[in-house]
């Protein structure tokens, strides 16, 4: 099939581009109205990139002659990007939703992690289960993720705490990075707490000193590869200075800043991600005035957790000053044993009711934003040719319906590609 293309979408009602002029992220009025093309229709060519977009009369016309892999007829429905999640935590063994009922019942996420449960417990099964149950259990997460419309996932280590776990749980994480369909940005969260018997600053050392050699090592070798560097920078986990010499550290590697902040105290961690010249922070409950404005001018992008807010009842972040003040914001599930939410549009419609966002911000934050916090908003996160063919086609007439449907993406969701491939059909 030499010149042959993959994939023919038809006569779509909307293509949703969310960006038309190879914008790397949308802030402040470029939110106001994404680019959406009505009576459409999309080629993506047997390399998995778009081909071509545009008028339905325009594309029949050009591609006449042409041979599809498939075609699928549009009418009356809407394609949309496949969705980014930019922050997820999908590797780990043990529920917990016996703390579900605790937290129900009025303890706080730190009266749990100090009576052993949160991460602690996670860490204890993560650390007995075996390589193939964690991949076993990670690629049905995953799987559930893509059927709610997400084709790349920011996914992190974190349960290990020690080196021989944590790199168990990146060998799976790079495993379906090589196995499935769905894009993954990984990251390594050896920070994610302090284990047991150390102090902050002795697991900082032990992270710098043992664990990111071992990691540059089978970088090189190719064995793993990691994309991202994260720090649970709290009050009573890790404080300012240790967060800084972890991330600094791992920033001389090479790798992305991506880090927790500001989530349950107000620590400067926005401050210090903007100085660092970190890609994304994350959680921001708690961030300062000072840091917003920080974030903005560095083109740090704020990952916002409306999910994690919801369930724990705490207060949501300030995601219209963040706006406003022309931070670039990115939305995630956060998924994890915490909160046990794999759909980005149910995110997209909690960020909509709960953090005050129009539904082109939620949508563009789930997509063309979250990529660019992942650092791939050069071939991910819109529908413009040359990008990659990620996407979603939904059935209904207006592409809102995905966050206004709450819970009912289902339903709605028809199609799932990747790359021009089809991942998932209803």
């Amino acid at each position: 099939m030499a010149g042959g293309h993959r994939l023919l979408l038809e006569n779509a009602r909307q293509v949703v581009m969310v960006c038309g002029r190879g914008e790397r992220f949308l802030a402040r009025d470029a939110l106001r109205s994404l680019a959406v093309l009505e009576g459409a229709s999309l080629v993506v060519g047997t390399d998995g990139l778009i081909k071509a977009i545009g008028p339905a009369d325009a594309i029949q016309k050009m591609f006449s002659e042409e041979r599809f892999e498939e075609r699928i007829d549009c009418s009356g429905k809407c394609i949309l990007p496949g969705l980014v999640d930019a922050h997820t935590h999908p590797v780990w063994a043990g529920e917990r939703v016996h703390e579900f009922a605790m937290k129900l019942a009025g303890a706080t996420y730190m009266d749990i992690h100090r009576a052993g449960g949160g991460i602690n417990f996670t860490v204890e099964h993560t650390r007995q289960a075996s390589e193939e149950e964690l991949f076993c259990s990670f690629q049905e997460r995953l799987q559930r993720m893509m059927r709610a419309g997400t084709t790349l996932v920011e996914c992190k280590s974190g349960y290990g705490l020690n080196l021989e776990t944590e790199l168990k749980m990146l060998r799976v994480i790079e495993r379906a990075r090589r196995q499935l369909p769905i894009g993954i940005s990984a990251t390594y969260c050896g920070a994610h707490s302090v284990p047991k018997g150390k102090t902050a600053p002795e697991a900082a050392d032990e992270i710098i000193n043992s664990h990111l050699p071992k990691l540059k090592e089978l970088g090189r070798s190719g064995e793993i590869h990691v994309d991202n560097i994260d720090v649970f920078c709290e009050k009573g986990v890790f404080d300012l200075s240790s967060t800084r010499r972890i991330l600094q550290s791992g920033k001389e590697m090479g790798l992305q800043i991506n880090f927790h902040g500001d989530e349950l105290h107000p620590m400067k961690a926005a401050e210090l991600g903007a100085e660092l010249g970190a890609q994304a922070i994350s959680h921001l409950e708690e961030v300062s005035d000072e840091g917003i404005v920080a974030m903005a001018m560095a083109r740090c992008s704020a990952v916002l957790l409306p999910t994690t807010a919801y369930m724990l009842r705490l207060k949501q972040p300030r995601a219209r000053k963040m706006l406003d003040e022309g931070v670039i914001v990115a939305l995630g599930s956060d998924f994890n044993p915490n909160a046990y939410c794999f759909s980005m549009p149910v995110v997209m419609h909690l960020a909509c009711v709960n953090m005050r966002m129009s539904m082109p911000e939620a949508l563009a934050a789930a997509t063309i934003n979250a990529a660019y916090a992942l650092g791939k908003s050069h071939t991910h996160g819109s529908l413009e040719v040359g990008k990659q063919g990620d996407l979603i086609i939904i059935n209904s007439s207006r592409w809102e319906h995905l966050i206004y449907q709450f819970g009912g993406h289902h339903e709605l969701i028809e199609y799932v590609v990747a790359k021009g491939k089809v991942i998932y059909k209803k």
